[in-house]
């Protein structure tokens, strides 16, 4: 059973240190309400839906996902669009306030943003199966899986926190919001490329399926 954590452990940390849409947000929405109170429903809503996925995963329900091609090819185009217009929301940000660096958006658009960048995400979606799902293969104790999805789901919760909490400390001691505008600006593009790599994807999944 430890063992089992402490591979869930190690395993999430490597999952969610990489930057990628949910944690820009995440981050993002932390700097534009000035700390992490303000961001609570963007960080709620995103670790409830890691939460989801990774029960999903360990306990292998999501795999009729990657089995059904329709519903693999809805999650990339959904995705896809979510991404681009999210991409577009935080570039606009960046240049509709003169300081701050973001201007903060309402808790309802935070969860639905939130959502959309972990559950519409495709490649959220696959890595927590094909990663989180395949090691969870490992164990076949209920037990020993339980432990090893509360790992997971810890650092997920703990990682958001932490960075809606960055967030607001960047902003600190960034009081014009230059450094803040930059990430912005430099997580839109990040996102808008996701958002071009999933429609390239989608294109060569459809070219696939046809052939």
């Amino acid at each position: 059973m430890v063992a089992a954590m402490v591979h869930g452990l190690i395993l999430s940390l490597g999952l969610i240190i990489p930057i990628g849409p949910q944690n820009i947000f995440i981050l993002n929405q932390g700097a534009a309400h000035r700390g992490m109170r303000g961001a609570l429903p963007a960080v709620f809503a995103a670790a409830i839906s890691d939460t989801l996925l990774i029960l999903l995963a360990v306990f292998s329900v999501s795999v009729l996902v990657l089995a059904i091609p329709a519903l693999e090819l809805g999650m990339y185009a959904i995705g896809f669009c979510f991404l681009l217009y999210i991409g577009y929301s935080i570039w606009k940000s960046s240049f509709s306030v003169r300081s701050g660096g973001a201007s903060p958006l309402s808790a309802r658009k935070q969860i639905v943003f939130a959502i959309s960048v972990s559950l519409i995400n495709p490649h959220a979606v696959i890595d927590t199966v094909g990663v989180i799902g395949t090691n969870s293969l490992h164990y076949h104790f209920f037990y020993e899986k339980a432990a090893f999805a509360v790992a997971c789901i810890g650092v997920s919760w703990i990682s958001f926190i932490g960075l809606a909490w960055i967030g607001g400390w960047v902003l600190s001691v960034d009081g014009k919001g230059h450094l803040m505008k930059m990430i912005n600006c430099g997580s839109a593009i990040m996102i808008w490329g996701v958002a071009l790599f999933i429609g390239y994807q989608l294109i060569k999944r459809v070219i696939e399926i046809a052939l």
